[in-house]
């Protein structure tokens, strides 16, 4: 995504460590990793006592196991195949059982509101998995303007993310032909219900 903003103002370090996650995560669901992201993610290491921690760790561990053609391959079967891969990670496919729904147009008029626009070599509907990953980030650190406060980043979430992230992240966790993205879903669910309770919590 991109925006007329060109500053990252500072934030939280706690901030930067989400937005951190939601900027990997993203990578890892807009393409295949190469060699590189592959090695950056077997030096990851969790914490053992949560379950995000538990998930980063397997995460790592298969990252260092695996070929980059392999991960590819195992990409394109879950994402892409032959007329279409094993999931569909779309807000309206989630929702209404069809791609290119309300749920993309709802998105569309929030990313207008918010001045972040579809980069131009950008082809994927706005709704994929991958892009609302790197538009929370975004909202966090203050790519597209200032950065959003923790009830914008709340609505955000709630409304393009919690009614079906976690329901993704769990079929991808258990997915036929995922190896490397089983362990990208076990991280997704944990995280995804991470922020969930952490919004609940701060409007208490």
């Amino acid at each position: 995504m991109s925006s007329a903003a060109a500053s990252m103002p500072d934030v939280s370090s706690e901030d930067r460590l989400r937005a951190d996650l939601y900027n990997f995560m993203g990578l890892l669901l807009a393409a295949p990793p190469d060699a590189l992201l592959l090695e950056q993610t077997a030096a990851l290491g969790g914490d053992a006592d949560t379950d995000l921690g538990q998930a980063i760790t397997g995460l790592a561990d298969a990252a260092a196991k695996a070929d980059p053609r392999d991960v590819a391959r195992e990409y394109n079967a879950l994402f892409i195949g032959l007329g279409r891969g094993e999931l569909l990670p779309y807000a309206s496919y989630y929702l209404t059982g069809f791609l290119n729904e309300k749920p993309l147009a709802t998105l569309r008029q929030d990313l207008r509101a918010r001045r972040v626009s579809r980069a131009p070599d950008r082809f994927e509907p706005e709704d994929n998995i991958a892009t609302l990953m790197e538009v929370m980030a975004g909202l966090i650190v203050g790519r597209f303007d200032a950065p959003a406060t923790i009830e914008d980043q709340k609505t955000f979430f709630n409304r393009h993310l919690a009614p079906w992230a976690g329901h993704f992240f769990s079929d991808l966790e258990k997915a036929k032909t995922a190896r490397l993205y089983a362990h990208v879903g076990r991280v997704g669910r944990a995280f995804v219900e991470i922020e969930r309770e952490g919004f609940r919590l701060a409007s208490e």
